[in-house]
């Protein structure tokens, strides 16, 4: 489903689908469920590239370590609401964070404004989000 989605829109750059065991280690490190939407995107492409290498959906890799930083960082918890809530997964290219909310277990995706620390609510579902960051053609389709 997530390939022929992805394929809709041009210059649109898929790879091979995240390993299981990877997607184990999101879930056990970082104590949270992947969302089952982004869990079957990651089992057929780990991650989706859109244009000028706007990463709209990282790779399970990617997933963990930014997810794990933004949880840790000092400096972050100085500046910024707590992100333990929330499970990024992807960006616009330009600093702001797409993310599900995990606590409580949401489908919704929102955005991090990263000069705001504000969350807003942009798509009611991975695949509203997806055709909406692939289709708009610009990085602040959510705005």
């Amino acid at each position: 489903m997530w390939r022929e989605l992805a394929s809709e829109f041009p210059d649109v750059e898929l790879q091979d689908p995240a390993a299981p065991d990877s997607l184990a280690a999101i879930e056990e490190q970082l104590g949270q469920p992947l969302p089952e939407a982004l869990r079957q995107l990651l089992l057929e492409t780990d991650g989706i590239e859109a244009d000028y290498g706007t990463e709209v959906a990282w790779t399970a890799e990617k997933i963990l370590e930014e997810n794990r930083s933004f949880r840790s960082d000092e400096e972050f918890r100085s500046l910024y609401m707590p992100f333990d809530a929330l499970m990024f997964f992807g960006d616009n290219g330009g600093g702001d964070q797409f993310a599900f909310v995990r606590t409580p277990d949401r489908d919704d995706v929102f955005v991090w404004d990263h000069e705001t620390d504000s969350r807003i609510w942009v798509a009611p579902s991975l695949e509203r989000y997806l055709r909406s960051a692939l289709g708009s053609g610009g990085d602040d389709w959510y705005r």
